[in-house]
């Protein structure tokens, strides 16, 4: 099959040796990513009720889920929720099929409801949300376009990403991972609700780590204090196994112990008290916010995993940036990924798909050309296994 297969060398300065590099990462609990991962379950649990019924994924998006702070009193040693954090699912699904109505806003809530209990088990959320389900009837256009012709894309989007990561993406990326994950276990009153900044300047990496810090199981000040400290040495520690760059870690640089201003919450997210969450203003596909790389400005979450080439392109360009990077042993400095799709038209076919590749000095870029080709018209030609890959959380959107 004849792809729009289009691979060029550019010649620009690799990351690594720019002298300045920012990136970002929000971890599971930002209110961002909060809204991310709720579009995400929504989906895939309508995914699972129309396979279910149907043997086969009808159209729907629910990417424009919405988290509404609510109000919180946090004390040491305790402290309570004022009012309740307020979410709205929204979106578009197939409702009703040949007359029959489907249980979708009750599938939706429940999705939502145990993807909260199962994150963050310091938040009530029979008492401290409140769930609204305004998911509608999609476009009769676009829905006879997706359920007719399922191959055919259903909107008009493109993909980007890149590979290898750098030492400070993969530091990020692996901190946030770290302070949400094993961290926990000896330092339980870090909260889910952590941001990751890294800025770079030549071989000085600074870390900013903002940590919700859980009320109740602080006692005091200077038990906030020595958290906060220890949370910093162990983030350093973890870092330095990445790079042999100078990292230098800071923790809520916007406390102020002298004015008795500390990041304390009652849930371990600052949902809790005003902090709002949109789908799409957090990390891409790739889990980053890379301002100094190639990105795409489309949410990948709670898009339909069939056709909606906004999310399966992106997801698809990080595994080809990766496999190509993978393939080029160091000889592939920079791999960069951009693919075009048009609404109507096959998801397997895009109209462009760019590859742009940095080489290390020497390298010619002819001994790596067909391969590189051959690895991008592959993973075309089995575009479809992503979908499943979705459906069954196999692979992350954010």
């Amino acid at each position: 099959m004849n792809r729009n297969i289009v691979v060029e060398t550019i010649d620009q300065t690799p990351i690594e040796r720019q002298n300045v590099e920012i990136v970002e990462r929000k971890g599971v609990g930002h209110p961002d990513s909060v809204a991310d991962g709720l579009a995400e379950s929504v989906s895939r649990a309508l995914c699972r009720m129309y396979l279910e019924k149907y043997d086969r994924i009808l159209h729907h998006n629910t990417d424009e889920t919405q988290v509404v702070g609510g109000q919180s009193a946090p004390v040491f040693g305790g402290g309570a929720i004022l009012e309740p954090v307020y979410i709205l699912l929204v979106g578009r699904a197939t409702t009703e099929v040949n007359g029959e109505r489907l249980p979708y806003r009750t599938v939706a809530l429940k999705a939502a409801y145990e993807y909260i209990k199962n994150n963050f088990k310091h938040i009530d959320p029979d008492w401290d949300i409140t769930l609204d389900c305004k998911i509608g009837q999609g476009s009769i256009d676009l829905r006879q376009l997706y359920e007719t012709r399922k191959k055919l894309a259903n909107d008009t989007s493109f993909g980007v990403s890149f590979a290898p990561l750098s030492e400070t993406e993969m530091i990020v990326l692996e901190s946030e991972k770290y302070i949400n994950g094993k961290l926990k276990e000896s330092l339980p009153e870090v909260g889910k609700d952590i941001k990751v900044m890294a800025c770079r300047e030549k071989d000085e990496i600074r870390l900013t780590v903002a940590a919700a810090m859980i009320s109740s199981l602080i006692k005091d000040k200077d038990h906030y204090m020595s958290a906060v400290n220890e949370l910093r040495d162990k983030v350093s520690d973890f870092s330095a196994k990445f790079t042999e760059r100078n990292v230098i870690v800071d923790v809520n640089t916007g406390d102020n112990p002298d004015k008795e201003l500390f990041y304390l919450t009652v849930s371990g997210l600052s949902m809790e008290n005003g902090d709002d969450g949109s789908v799409g203003r957090g990390n891409r596909a790739n889990g980053l916010i890379t301002p100094f790389r190639p990105m795409s400005m489309e949410a990948s979450a709670g898009k339909n995993p069939v056709t909606h080439v906004g999310k399966i392109y992106n997801i698809l360009s990080c595994q080809i940036a990766s496999e190509i990077a993978k393939a080029g042993k160091g000889d592939i400095l920079e791999a960069r990924v951009r693919m075009l799709a048009q609404i109507g038209r096959r998801i397997d076919l895009p109209q462009v798909a760019s590859i742009q590749l940095i080489y290390a000095d020497g390298v010619k870029p002819s001994k790596y050309d067909a391969e590189v080709r051959q690895i991008v018209d592959e993973r075309l030609e089995n575009i479809d296994k992503i979908t499943m890959q979705i459906i069954n959380n196999e692979i992350s959107v954010f």
